[in-house]
């Protein structure tokens, strides 16, 4: 079955106050992960979560290796996922395991298999978009 996003589902995610941890995100400027952390902190009012293969800080935020590192009293509502197509069916496993609420797959990174195991794990679930590119319709 093919993923449709659900406006509804982007809309509530972008509206909702919470904590996403952004699997990608590291200290290089040039990957699009970097402004758009910028954009899910600083536009959304949302906390971020650095996650990368180094486990180091960006944008002063403390960093992890992995979603099982981030403590569990801070729990993750949304796991922004920049990474690679035929690598995200490894976050998407992580972020149920976590007990994350929601995942976004970024544009360009799609899984059909990963969607369906997020859904039937009860989290939201958005494929193939950016919140910095659907930002307008949090703001109608």
């Amino acid at each position: 079955m093919t993923h449709v996003n659900d406006p509804a589902v982007i809309d509530r995610l972008m509206r909702t106050k919470g904590r996403w941890a952004i699997v990608g995100l590291s200290t290089n400027e040039w990957r699009s992960a970097f402004e758009v952390a910028l954009y899910i902190r600083d536009t959304m009012g949302m906390e971020i979560v650095p996650i990368n293969q180094k486990g180091e800080d960006v944008h002063g935020e403390t960093g992890y290796k992995f979603l099982a590192d981030v403590p569990l009293e801070q729990p993750i509502d949304v796991v922004d996922c920049f990474v690679n197509s035929s690598r995200v069916g490894g976050v998407v496993d992580e972020a149920i395991a976590v007990g994350a609420k929601a995942v976004w797959l970024q544009l360009g990174v799609i899984d059909e298999d990963a969607a369906e195991r997020a859904k039937a794990a009860g989290l939201d679930v958005v494929m193939n978009a950016c919140p910095a590119q659907v930002g307008w319709r949090s703001d109608n």
